[in-house]
């Protein structure tokens, strides 16, 4: 077993870094089509999960989410580094673990540590259609900033034109700044 880097802890997470050991729960959730329904990316193939374990092993802004008592991985919540001291957020769970408060408190966990280090603004885009998403980010006392009509694609219909989606945009500012 690799030696696990943790990037912060809650109640019942670790959020650390991935490593080849997850493999089989990333599967687990990156091939379910419910739970990439709104991500720009169709279900995984195990082989296709293992390309992409490999990518999230070597980057720090994908971070792994594990439940403390099991030691099950069940999700991630992605931190990426944007211009002007920005994070972009996102999260994607196993559905096995939908609704028990898992991403609220993982995102909480990292969007304090995120503004305890100067970070001056977290924001998200999502579908209006995921109220799921939407839903929780408000909980997270994110404001919605923009609602983008028909801005972007990720498929094309059997004619080969573009299928275009709304953005929601919500974003936190950090108030000790």
């Amino acid at each position: 077993m690799e030696n696990k880097i943790i990037v912060a802890e809650s109640e019942r997470l670790i959020l650390r870094r991935y490593i080849k050991e997850d493999i089989q729960d990333l599967f687990e959730y990156l091939s379910d089509k419910e739970v990439v329904k709104y991500e720009p990316y169709k279900p995984l193939s195990f082989d296709e999960t293992k390309e992409n374990l490999e990518w999230r092993i070597g980057t720090d802004e994908m971070i792994a989410v594990e439940l403390k008592n099991s030691h099950k991985m069940i999700g991630n919540v992605y931190m990426g580094k944007r211009d002007f001291e920005a994070l972009e957020i996102g999260y994607v769970f196993n559905q096995n673990y939908w609704g028990n408060g898992y991403a609220a408190e993982s995102c909480k966990a990292l969007i304090k540590q995120a503004f305890s280090n100067g970070v001056h603004r977290i924001y998200a885009e999502c579908d209006p259609n995921n109220k799921n998403s939407w839903k929780l980010l408000e909980a997270l006392e994110f404001q919605r900033e923009a609602h983008f009509r028909k801005n972007v694609y990720f498929w094309r219909d059997e004619t080969g034109n573009a299928i275009w989606k709304d953005t929601y945009v919500y974003a936190k500012l950090n108030n000790n700044l």
